[in-house]
């Protein structure tokens, strides 16, 4: 008899290298406490971004034991609640804005090469998000989860150029003075008539 080969290792099957979809940022990790009778329990709360920098876009908090529970947690809550944005040349279609709590946000279209011209949360909510040139604000509150979503809602806002409702332009048309001046006096006569 042929001694038997262990062909176990040759069975396993290797997973490929996923290459990732998403781009995933930690915008912020904060540490809170829950007291209770012996003390205060300690654990993590993360705020992640997630987008394909192609129009798809993603917040996610979650809470957790340590840091990395807390961030694959959010990462699983940004991906699930993913909305469209509306991209037009590397920018935004129109100007908009949004408040979330106390955080206002108002983000407004800019030409190419101007490149993101904006701070912290909302800078890299629109690099992820697939958007290059923008200009925005940020007023009122520096709250990092109410300025996040504020960027979301306003995201969520915009309208493509194409979808755009136009009413047409009023003419400047001058009516002629007897069609004007006449039907007053028809009025005159149909009453007379009744």
């Amino acid at each position: 008899m042929q001694p038997r080969k262990d062909n176990r290792r040759d069975n396993r099957r290797e997973k490929p290298e996923e290459e990732k979809q998403f781009d995933e940022r930690v915008i912020n990790v904060d540490r809170v406490a829950r007291v209770v009778k012996g003390g205060r329990r300690f654990r993590f709360r993360a705020l992640v971004v997630v987008g394909d920098r192609k129009g798809r876009l993603g917040i996610g908090i979650a809470k957790g034991a340590d840091v990395t529970s807390a961030v694959s947690k959010a990462v699983d809550v940004a991906k699930k609640h993913m909305i469209e944005v509306v991209n037009y040349k590397g920018s935004i279609p129109h100007e908009v804005q949004a408040k979330v709590g106390g955080s206002k946000i108002l983000i407004k279209p800019a030409s190419a090469g101007t490149g993101l011209i904006a701070g912290g949360v909302v800078r890299t909510i629109l690099e992820v998000g697939g958007i290059s040139n923008a200009l925005s604000k940020s007023l009122g509150s520096t709250n990092k989860v109410n300025t996040a979503y504020a960027t979301l809602d306003a995201m969520k806002q915009l309208v493509a150029a194409k979808d755009w409702v136009v009413k047409p332009a009023k003419t400047a048309t001058a009516k002629p003075a007897t069609a004007v001046a006449a039907k007053p006096a028809a009025k005159k006569a149909v009453k007379a008539e009744k």
